[in-house]
This record gives structure tokens, sequence and C-alpha cells, in this order.
């Protein structure tokens, strides 16, 4: 019979660690007597970061005797008590191996079923003082597992814990754990899992994403855990293209036609994809590196970038003043997983200034398919002068059965013909998509400045639009998830403080930052950090696939390896470092 061994709880505190502060719960305290269990948690407890691991289906977190004892012995400790894996049920009996998703338990005068393993996270190996524990727990197979409280009540150490229901297919902690973290997500087993209904929604969606996955053929990277970028980049490093022509498409936005310069054919990007520029606009200082999406009809035989000129962009001015027809520029491959999905659904292209680029490329893809799919072309400009592709859209969308448009400019000049130029005054936002009755079911591509963008987002979703149906674009740095570290202000990219590194040089593409590494970073990520380069994480060693980020140029080594490698062209920086000079697109 198994048996509750210890009730453990803890409320959420600060912790410093490694000059940063930590908002957790993970310090959890054995607890003597009966304690409530309530949907949401024990009285007493609390989680620290209620968007990784708190929930109803993330109420009661469950870690075995059996696996103390393991790590006890593998770890070489005899440290642990009760609550040191974070969790608040110790108990005897219940492994991982055998206790399925589903199975319903009671135990005391309440009754729980399992939803899921436990969510990777860093913070159980600061508890732990063991930084790869998130790592270790997954390749172990022993993550312990969640509870949903069915029925709340009162439990207390010494319970017996009587099994009353059994899950749906009959799918292990650990059988689930490793279907989604470790290599081989066989299609039959994602659509067994599938059809258990106590899975939780987090871990649904990435089973759908693996199995999506599996059934496109597409063979790396794991769809469940990071978005997947369709096929590998169609070479790496970069590539010399010749400049064929420039065309002036608004006061600040200029497009160049790049060709190859070996006659050999390019790779068809996917439309709304992006190339790196690797731009050396002094002899012997460092290059700059630029990201533009490809703002033409994806073909073999050229790819078009469309650059604005920033008032003090060095790029944008280099390729506007000194780059001329016949020069040659190195290019990466096209890359981005913010492209055109199939379907026969309604498809809505929402972009202002020169955010319209990826999302014309998509528009040029429907318009040469002659798409039966109603189309909306949604762009908000300043005026006629700071409009780019004002007739290439016009002509596209009026090719289409089922295309129709929408232009606003929010300040227009007076020689800016309403009806003709544009169709309205004013910004592009959430009354004017309403206003217009889009539909909701359709997809919506939505690039332009970043407070557009996360209006929008915001709006559409509050309007009913499924989350899976919005996809963004942005230019720049990405925002930062750092799980549970306190907010701190934000600084712009810079070399790290002491002394400077002489190892292989990292290129942080979207930031506009090189910098030589140092063998006292232990990952690119922490390089990262160090400056202040936006980044996303949360297990730190190789699991989660959070920090998946694109590997434009060079190669790395990893140190743990991952569990389940990145995709082709992609690379995890919270577990490799380079092994020459590398370009990362961050």
């Amino acid at each position: 019979m198994a048996r509750l061994l210890s009730v453990n709880v803890g409320l959420p505190r600060d912790i410093a660690w490694q000059g940063k502060t930590v908002h957790t719960s993970v310090w959890k305290t054995s607890v003597q007597g009966p304690r409530m269990v309530r949907r949401l948690n024990i009285d007493g407890d609390g989680q620290g970061d209620l968007a990784g691991h708190g929930g109803e289906h993330r109420a009661v977190l469950v870690y075995q005797l059996d696996s103390y004892r393991y790590w006890q012995s593998e770890l070489g400790r005899d440290d642990f008590s009760h609550g040191q894996f974070g969790e608040n049920f110790t108990v005897d009996g219940l492994p991982d191996h055998e206790v399925c998703i589903g199975d319903r338990y009671r135990i005391g005068r309440a009754v729980f079923e399992v939803t899921q393993p436990r969510v990777t996270c860093y913070r159980v190996g600061i508890r732990m003082n063991e930084p790869q524990m998130a790592a270790l727990l997954v390749a172990r197979g022993r993550p312990g597992f969640y509870l949903r409280v069915i029925q709340e009540g009162e439990v207390e150490a010494g319970d017996e814990i009587v099994q009353v229901g059994s899950g749906a297919e009959r799918m292990s902690v650990a059988e689930i754990d490793a279907l989604l973290y470790r290599p081989g997500h066989s299609r039959s087993g994602l659509e067994r899992a599938l059809r258990i209904p106590a899975v939780s929604d987090g871990w649904r969606a990435s089973f759908q994403s693996l199995l999506a996955q599996e059934q496109s053929g597409v063979a790396t990277g794991n769809a469940g855990l990071a978005p997947s970028s369709g096929p590998p980049p169609a070479w790496t490093g970069f590539r010399p293209l010749r400049v064929s022509r420039k065309v002036r498409e608004s006061d600040s936005v200029m497009s160049l036609v790049l060709e190859p310069t070996d006659g050999l054919p390019l790779s068809a990007a996917l439309p709304g994809q992006f190339v790196v520029l690797r731009l050396t606009p002094v002899p012997g200082t460092p290059a700059l590196l630029r990201s533009y999406s490809l703002s033409g009809e994806p073909g073999e035989r050229c790819y078009r970038i469309s650059v604005k000129r920033e008032a003090h962009g060095a790029a944008g001015a280099y390729l506007d003043d000194r780059v001329e027809v016949g020069d040659v520029l190195d290019v990466s491959a096209p890359r981005g997983s913010f492209t055109l999905g199939p379907g026969d659904g309604p498809v809505i292209l929402l972009s202002a200034g020169v955010g319209a680029t990826p999302v014309l490329a998509m528009l040029h893809a429907l318009a040469a398919q002659a798409s039966p799919r109603a189309v909306w072309w949604l762009h908000g400009a300043r005026n006629g002068r700071e409009h780019p592709f004002a007739s290439e859209a016009a002509s596209l969308i009026s090719a289409l059965a089922h295309g129709r448009r929408l232009v606003r400019y929010s300040v227009p000049d007076p020689d800016d013909r309403p009806s003709i130029d544009y169709d309205a005054r004013g910004r592009l936002d959430m009354a004017a998509l309403r206003e217009l009755d889009v539909p909701r079911d359709a997809d919506f591509y939505i690039c332009g400045p970043s407070a557009f963008m996360s209006e929008l987002t915001a709006g559409l979703a509050a309007w009913g639009v499924a989350r899976n149906r919005i996809h963004t674009e942005l230019f720049g740095a990405g925002p930062s998830s750092t799980p549970g570290i306190a907010a701190a202000p934000q600084t712009p990219p810079h070399q790290p403080s002491g002394h400077a590194g002489t190892g292989p040089l990292v290129s942080f593409a979207r930031s506009g930052l090189s910098v030589h590494w140092d063998p006292s970073f232990q990952s690119l990520l922490e390089l990262a950090e160090a400056c202040d380069v936006p980044v996303r994480w949360s297990c730190r060693t190789g699991v989660c696939h959070n920090c998946e980020s694109g590997l434009v140029a060079g190669t790395v080594t990893y140190r743990p390896d991952p569990i389940d490698p990145p995709a082709a062209g992609n690379l995890l920086i919270c577990c490799a470092q380079p092994q020459g000079d590398i370009v990362v697109d961050l």
C-alpha cells in the first residue's frame, strides 16, 4: 500500500542567485497534523511562478521515497529532508514508471488525478545545489508528477494512498515525460497521449505540435518545445550575392534585389522568412549584422530585401548611400518561423510601415497561387510619402478572387487622395478590425512596431481569436523570458564588464553586438546575460528548449549535451560554447 510520508508547504520568497534575485517557493517544509488541500494548492503553500507551476492541473507536486534513495546514491548525498525536491507530497510508492496520467487516488479526505510530469525548471537545481538537476530528472526518468484536486479535503502524513480510478491509455508518467523531452517522438505514442482526457492543456498542445511535425515529415527539432522553424537553412554561414537592382519604395525605404554570383539557383524561401546580412562599411572593423525580411515573391532566381533608413542607423545608411548595383554582399540562407501556413481559411495580413515586408511576401505567394482564400490586406502608414509598396500591394490584392484592402494614414499629406491612395484616416487598430468585421476564425499575420503588435495581439485574443491563429514577427531583439527573476531596468546590449575575452568572436545579430568569448562563462547564455542581450530560458540545462535560437554561422559544442537536439540550423544557448567565430540570431 502506498503511503503519504510527508506534507510539505512553502510560500514564495526572494533569494540571491548569481547576482540576481529569484522569486521561488521551491523551499518546502514538512508540516505536522492535517492540512486542507484546495483546488489550487495546500493551505500554507504557494507557487512563485504561476505561469510555469500554478493552476488547477499543477496544484500538488509529488515525489517518491525511492527516488530520494536513488539520488542519494547517484549524487553521493546524505543531507536530504522531505520537500528537498520542491514537492508537496513525499510518498512511499507511486513510482513514475507505474503511475499513469489520469490515475485517481484518495489520500485522506481528498481525491486527486495525475495530470502531467514535473515541469523542468532551474530552481530545483538551486534548491539541490546541483545546476544540472533539471536535466538529470528527465534523463534518469525520475521527474515526479503533478496532481489535480478532484475533491477538496484534509490530508496528513501517514495517510494511505488508495487508487480509485485508472487513466485512459495507461501511459505512465515516465513514458509521457520521455515522449515530450527525449528523442523518438513516436506517432503512435503521440496519438495515444492525445486520447487521454486528463492530460493538461499545455502538454496537450505540445503533443499536438509534435504530431503535426511527424505528419509533415520535418525531421529535426522538437516542435513540442520550440516553434517549428520549417526546413533547415539551405546553407550555413554566408553566401555572396550581387546587388542587381535598387528600387526606392518610399522616402525612407529602399529595396535591394540580390542574385547569385555563381549562377547557381537560390533556395526558395518560405513566405515571411528573413536573411541576415554581414556588412563591413569600414574595412578592418567588426562587421555589422542585420536581419531583413524578404519582401518579394519567393523564388530561386533572386531575393529582395527592403530596408528602412533610420535616423541613426549605420546599416541602413550604408545600404542606401554606398552600396551600388554590382556590389556583392554576404547573405545568410533564409530562416524564421513567421511563415504563411497552409490551409483554405481566411488570411488577415496586418502591417504598419516597413513591417509590410514579410506579409508582402505572403501576399505575393497567395497571388502567385491564385489562391481562392479570403485575403485581407490591412496596412497603416503615416502618409503617402511613407507608404512603401502601395501600388504593388494594390495590384496583388486586386488579382485575388477574394481579396480586400484597408489602408489607413495617420497624418495624410494634402495631396494624398482619399479612397485612392488610402481608405481612411487614423491608426490601424482593433476598432478598425471590429468595424470591418474581419472573420475571427482567420489566421492573423502581424508585423510592425512593437507597440502596434502588442496592442493587436492582446486585442485579438480578447476579441476571441485563438492564440494559435495570431502570428507575429518582431524586428530586432525579442523580449526576454526569465522566469522568477526580479525585473531590472532594461539596458541596451553592451560589452561585458571586466577584462575582454580573447576567444572566438560571438556576434548577436539582432542586438548588433559582437563579443569575444571568455571561457569563464559556462555557456553562451551566460555571455548573453553579461551583455544584457535579451534571452529566453527556463531549465538552463538543455531540456526545455526555451532558449533555442538560430545559429546563422559557425559551430558550437555542448556541455552538457541536450536531452533532445535542437532543429538543424539552431542551437541551445543554455549549454552551448562556441568552437570558432559564430553568429547567433539574438
